[in-house]
């Protein structure tokens, strides 16, 4: 059925932030999201959710100027929430109060801290580390043969980079890797088997790491050492630290939003290469002059994470349109990424494209992601050396799509060479 200027969206819309719409044929989402931006104000999604007898619905944000007017604005729309559909459950208030979930002062006061040792003065030493992660994942994928692309590749790189940059030794990677998927995936079967126990194992996850992170803590407070979580938990120059607390959600932070990201778009990029050889070659030609505009476009198209939450503060007004103080927002990146009016001929991989102000990182604002550029270092470093060595690979089969509605995750994808 085709919307109207006339016809109640809400009547005919499905929930956009439930897996089930992210399970349909591309096609279809594509067409959705294409209709609702022709749309003059944001459609409320009618939403029921068993036990939550308080949400009727939503404000779908899927207008790139929409998204970006909202993410400008924290004293109207508040980020308190901002990676759940309805609030988390109070036993993980501990592991999830982070900056992404945090409004000013709190926010400022924490990045102010954190960005200290992730500031781009970082750069340098964190290349070395990429570059020689990124030579040894190759290495030993050219040892192993054609196979899983997923866990010793894509998820290997920022897991085995974070780690380094961390101090957590090679042992311990495979726990971040499980609980990770964990938390991202606890709707997945392949991950929760058992719906019902979904808040179980995220909690459980959840604590998990959070012990993990605070035992270390604990160690670098006694035995100092030259490595990020030392950084992070000594007292700064202006007398401000880290609480064990802080540290736990912002590592968590790390593990969830920063592996999960560059994880994704690395995995999005090898089948977007392989689906478009012609972009591939050009990138071969001269890797240097197009690696730029190709990672961007990568972060564009693969868009890893699909939405975030915002809750109208107060009542306002954006770009013509009324919200009342309680309303829920959410801001579909993934449909910003494609609006026409933004970024001609949208569905085109093209890693020549010029301007690429894409929202994948979120937007504007305060809550730009702290580690893009980290990110984009990350994907370009394994790019150079994995295209150097291995200029044949190539996805084959058909990539396995996670179920899940905020992370547009690929957990299995294969790869030849």
């Amino acid at each position: 059925m085709s919307l109207t200027e006339s016809q109640p969206a809400a009547a005919t819309l499905p929930d956009l932030v439930d897996p089930a719409f992210w399970a349909r044929p591309r096609e279809e989402r594509v067409a959705l999201f294409e209709e609702l931006r022709r749309l003059p104000h944001p459609a409320f999604i009618r939403q029921s959710m068993p036990g939550v007898p308080w949400v009727s619905g939503y404000h779908a944000l899927v207008k790139y100027a929409d998204i970006a007017e909202a993410s400008r604005r924290p004293q109207d729309f508040s980020s308190k929430g901002a990676t759940t559909i309805v609030g988390l459950p109070p036993e993980l208030d501990e592991y999830y109060g982070s900056m992404i979930n945090m409004d000013n002062p709190e926010h400022s006061r924490l990045r102010r801290i954190v960005s200290r040792s992730f500031g781009r003065n970082t750069v340098p030493e964190f290349e070395a580390v990429a570059t020689r992660t990124a030579r040894r994942i190759i290495r030993e994928l050219v040892a192993r043969g054609p196979g899983d692309f997923i866990r010793p590749v894509a998820a290997e790189m920022p897991i085995a980079v974070l780690a380094d940059m961390m101090g957590i030794p090679e042992e311990d990677h495979e726990f971040l890797f499980e609980r990770s998927n964990t938390i991202v995936g606890p709707l997945d079967p392949d991950y929760v088997p058992n719906p019902a126990d979904a808040e179980r194992v995220v909690v459980e996850a959840s604590r998990e790491l959070g012990d993990y992170i605070a035992r270390l803590r604990d160690e670098r407070l006694a035995h100092p050492r030259n490595d990020l979580i030392t950084k992070l938990v000594q007292v700064q120059s202006d007398g401000e630290q880290l609480t064990r607390q802080e540290l736990v959600s912002f590592f968590i932070l790390l593990v969830i939003a920063g592996m999960e990201t560059t994880r994704n778009a690395i995995s999005h990029a090898l089948v977007l290469l392989t689906e478009h050889p012609e972009q591939k070659q050009l990138l071969l030609s001269d890797f240097e002059a197009h690696a730029k505009s190709a990672v961007e476009e990568i972060l564009r198209v693969s868009t890893p994470i699909n939405w975030m939450r915002r809750i109208a503060a107060r009542d306002c007004e954006l770009n013509g349109h009324r919200f009342r103080r309680g309303d829920r927002l959410f801001l579909f990146y993934w449909s910003g990424n494609r609006d026409e009016s933004v970024f001609p001929d949208p569905y085109r991989f093209d890693i020549t494209r010029g301007a690429n102000p894409h929202v994948t990182f979120g937007a504007v604002g305060p809550h730009v992601c702290l580690g893009a550029h980290l990110a984009r270092l990350e994907i370009t470093v394994l790019y150079r050396e994995l295209l150097a060595a291995l200029p044949g690979i190539h996805a084959v089969g058909r990539p396995r799509r996670l179920k899940s509605s905020f992370v547009e995750g690929l957990k299995g994808l294969d790869c030849a060479f």
